[in-house]
């Protein structure tokens, strides 16, 4: 759905970029694919509504978060790692390959930090397994159901599909304290050490686009690990950095709140390589969450589906059946 960063060598696929460049959500993508888990959106029954009725998702700016440390704290780590040995090494084999790369890629990523910390702009997801399909997570509605919570699951391959089209990326959380993140940022490190015939194949141009994403990404996909819980991935758009004609705008309210909001279209782009975002494919379930009125609900949602062409709705809605009030 959001794409992967990935090279335009063909000889280096984007597997073997992503396995090279980012070791950690290489591993969470391999394990949501190869487990069977799909994602999950826990939001309030009103939001749910929004996003069949209109057939789009909303991105809000990360600075309107829960977690008031977004972005900030990932990059409280990642300034924490480049004074240690991590960033030694680091910088150590980027230059090693190409001269002086190592102080152009820092200054061209700082160069963009302002804007990247102003306009970062997120939608959220939950990996979601087996054992949840009945009863959702507990932890999940408590967090973000309210009165009325949905949960959303949906299928899991539109968010590893590789087309660019919308020009909004899926990364896995990293849930790190500073020196869990020192030692992931290492990790990355070691690798680019082991694959420096990779990084010269690719070029130098080619080598600062994937780093620095590698850093941005650190930056807006990492976490308090109090939040672990979550097992959150996200999709990121910054509008300045890669503009979508695919993605609108608006300025919406949100709990009384005026804010900027990117929304991503829920249409399939099949001339451009971009399937399964529209609702009868991408949408697996419905769980409604613990509410006064889980019938009222029920047939509402029953009625958006098939207004949506699923075929069968009453297959793909659970009523949840945790005592919670």
């Amino acid at each position: 759905m959001m794409g992967e960063i990935k090279s335009d060598n063909r000889e280096i696929d984007a597997a073997a970029i992503k396995r090279v460049f980012f070791p950690h959500a290489a591993r969470r993508g391999e394990a949501v694919l190869k487990n069977g888990h799909r994602f999950v959106h826990y939001t309030s029954a009103e939001v749910a509504t929004s996003i069949l009725k209109n057939r789009e998702v909303w991105m809000r700016n990360s600075t309107t978060m829960n977690d008031f440390m977004e972005v900030e704290y990932g990059l409280q780590c990642l300034k924490a790692a480049y004074d240690g040995l991590p960033s030694q090494l680091f910088n150590s084999v980027l230059s090693s390959c190409f001269s002086g790369a190592e102080d152009e890629l820092r200054d061209r990523f700082n160069a963009w930090l302002p804007g990247m910390k102003a306009e970062t702009y997120l939608t959220c997801f939950s990996e979601h397994s087996d054992s949840e399909n009945e009863l959702g997570r507990l932890s999940m509605w408590r967090a973000y159901g309210g009165q009325t919570g949905v949960a959303l699951v949906l299928n899991a391959a539109p968010f590893f599909d590789e087309t660019d089209v919308l020009k909004a990326y899926s990364s896995p959380v990293g849930y790190f304290t500073q020196e869990g993140f020192a030692s992931h940022f290492l990790e990355v490190a070691k690798s680019l050490e082991a694959n420096r015939d990779v990084l010269i194949l690719l070029g130098r141009e080619r080598v600062f686009h994937v780093l620095f994403n590698v850093l941005r990404f650190s930056v807006q996909c990492t976490k308090h690990p109090g939040f672990q819980e979550e097992r959150e991935w996200r999709v990121i758009y910054v509008p300045s950095m890669h503009p979508s004609d695919k993605i609108k705008t608006s300025v919406e309210c949100v709990r009384g709140t005026p804010q900027v909001i990117y929304k991503i279209p829920l249409k399939n782009h099949p001339e451009e390589g971009l399937l399964g975002l529209e609702i009868p494919e991408l949408l697996e379930r419905i769980i409604i969450g613990p509410s006064q009125h889980p019938q009222v609900l029920y047939q509402a949602f029953f009625k958006l589906l098939k207004d949506a062409g699923v075929q069968y709705p009453q297959d793909r809605i659970v009523v949840s059946d945790i005592p919670l009030r």
